[in-house]
């Protein structure tokens, strides 16, 4: 029995090799390697200077730090929410449709996902364009003036949050199709026997058992859209008044702008801080949970 054991042990560490020695090359290496140069002004054209923790303090007293990471936390609270009820609503439409049905509909929801930010900014651009934009043309309609979506600094952010939405709503919803379709019938089968209603299953049933779904929805879409780069850039390049500055567009920009590349280390490290306490938080509100199949 210890010998197979072992060989067991063996066998998954052989397995495993491949992926954590990727990870240590391309993850874990250049992780510890930007913490030493953070402390250091560093430049790809001249010598190295220790300077402590300088760049850290320069970049958590920069006032346009503070507002990237505030529009990233705006962006996501406007997207991840969005997103997250639509696709729920969606996956219970869905559900409920034939399986020829459903496999069409899966299939159509599931193309923006593969389009690039990039080319989904190109199509938002132009379907928010001021002169002959879709969406001055549907508002048109019903009697009121064309706005400049992308240079007015009210409509600016929602409007990149729009195509942010358009691009997660896919996967969103075969995950949350999913999840719904792993939930037993019998479950819904017994709420009926007691007479409870749609609401009623939906709030003792589904919305229960669906709670690990919505865990990891919120975290990795909290975590995607706070480091949104994209759409920004493409749409906006982080304007009107940097309202739709994120912190990686923050970042890119001192990356792309500054000599001394210290500062943007040190930004890129305080983010990753940003994104791994709002996952904490997340954890500890939402409390994971084995699911329990009776």
């Amino acid at each position: 029995m210890k010998k197979n054991w072992s060989q067991d042990n063996l066998s998954a560490y052989v397995l495993l090799s491949p992926i954590l020695i990727l990870l240590t090359i391309f993850v874990v290496i250049p992780f510890f390697y930007a913490i030493r140069v953070s402390f250091y002004d560093w430049s790809f054209y001249q010598e190295s200077t220790f300077v402590g923790f300088r760049n850290f303090y320069m970049v958590i007293t920069d006032r346009l730090f503070g507002e990237a990471v505030m529009v990233g936390l705006k962006f996501a609270l406007m997207v991840v929410p969005s997103t997250l009820i639509l696709a729920f609503l969606f996956a219970n439409i869905v559900k409920g449709l034939g399986s020829r049905m459903a496999s069409f509909v899966k299939t159509s929801v599931y193309i923006p996902t593969i389009i690039s930010g990039i080319v989904a900014s190109v199509i938002f651009v132009f379907i928010f364009d001021y002169v002959g934009g879709l969406a001055n043309y549907v508002i048109g309609l019903f009697g009121y003036e064309p706005k400049g979506w992308l240079a007015d600094v009210s409509t600016a952010l929602p409007s990149i949050v729009a195509p942010a939405i358009w691009l997660g709503f896919g996967l969103t919803a075969l995950i949350m199709l999913a999840g719904l379709l792993d939930i037993p019938e019998n479950y819904y089968e017994a709420a009926d026997l007691e007479g409870a209603g749609a609401f009623a299953k939906m709030r003792y049933i589904t919305i229960p058992l669906m709670r690990n779904i919505f865990l990891f929805l919120m975290v990795t879409g909290f975590t995607a859209n706070i480091s949104q780069f994209e759409l920004s850039l493409v749409m906006t390049n982080g304007g009107p008044l940097s309202v739709t500055t994120t912190p990686n567009l923050y970042i890119f920009n001192h990356f792309r702008n500054d000599v001394m590349v210290g500062n943007s280390i040190a930004a890129s490290l305080l983010l990753f801080l940003v994104l791994g306490s709002i996952s904490a938080i997340i954890f500890k509100v939402l409390n994971s949970e084995k699911a329990v199949d009776g």
